[in-house]
């Protein structure tokens, strides 16, 4: 008679979770415990007389159906958490795309040109202070539409730090770098993908990281003063009209945990991607 055995499981897969998880813990409690604190600190701050703000139970309260239920549609702008943030994301992502190709081909341009360098800069320091909220009513005014005016909001605010430090990673390629490339008289495509490009990809992500961040704040700023658009933020400036606290407290932890992922998104793509020596 044969008896039909279990198939034992690999325990590696389990394994290096469990060990995985017991390297992580250290580096958890920390955090868990600020926020811990943060949240009882809230709490008590909302439980004083006269408070305005609703503490972190009233929030899970009044918000409920939201957490539960991010993915409805009723149509219009009456959406879900998932589709408000997934807009705002999209025209981040389309806006910053853009951001990223014209900063860094235009930092390059000036990186290697000086004359072109003294011409412009006074222009591109005049323009990066300006503030997203004061690009919306210009945005507006020329391409009359909510849409448009939102991604060139996005574009103009995430395109300064990715050019600006694209420029500076060129300049500071070490000389010695040239010396060789003028030794082995590289070609021009050759210098680009071989030397220019590799040394200057640290600033370049340094730039890409300050960018992904601003690019999220400017959407935020744009959609609140731009009526009628799906977006987180003017979901934020609706709850405000419609006296709902809670779901502007709501929206802006959700806002920041994504603004935490996309930068550790933009971390990870530069441990993948710069070399071990350059990190």
């Amino acid at each position: 008679m044969t008896v039909a055995q279990k198939r034992p499981t690999s325990p590696g897969l389990s394994n290096s979770f469990i060990s995985g998880l017991q390297k992580q813990f250290p580096d958890l409690i920390p955090p868990a415990i600020a926020i811990l604190i943060f949240l009882v600190v809230w709490q008590l701050f909302a439980f004083t007389p006269g408070a305005t703000l609703p503490g972190p139970i009233q929030v899970v309260q009044d918000t409920w159906i939201l957490i539960l239920y991010p993915f409805y549609d009723k149509g219009g702008t009456d959406k879900g958490l998932f589709w408000q943030i997934l807009a705002s994301l999209q025209r981040v992502g389309i806006s910053y795309s853009l951001a990223a190709i014209v900063g860094i081909a235009l930092g390059i341009l000036i990186g290697v040109n000086q004359t072109m360098s003294k011409a412009l800069d006074p222009i591109f320091q005049l323009l990066r202070t300006v503030p997203p909220l004061a690009w919306v009513p210009i945005s507006l005014a020329a391409l009359r539409q909510n849409e448009p005016a939102a991604l060139f909001v996005i574009f103009i605010t995430a395109i300064w730090p990715i050019l600006i430090n694209t420029a500076v990673g060129v300049t500071q390629i070490p000389q010695d770098y040239n010396n060789v490339a003028k030794v082995l008289q590289l070609s021009r495509k050759e210098y680009f993908f071989n030397i220019l490009i590799p040394a200057a990809l640290p600033y370049i992500f340094t730039g890409l990281r300050i960018a992904i961040g601003l690019a999220w704040l400017a959407i935020i700023a744009a959609e609140i003063v731009m009526s009628g658009i799906v977006g987180i933020g003017f979901f934020i400036w609706n709850a405000y009209q419609n006296n709902s606290v809670s779901e502007v407290i709501l929206a802006l932890i959700y806002i920041g945990v994504v603004g935490l992922v996309l930068d550790k998104i933009m971390v990870w793509l530069q441990n993948k991607i710069l070399p071990a020596e350059q990190k």
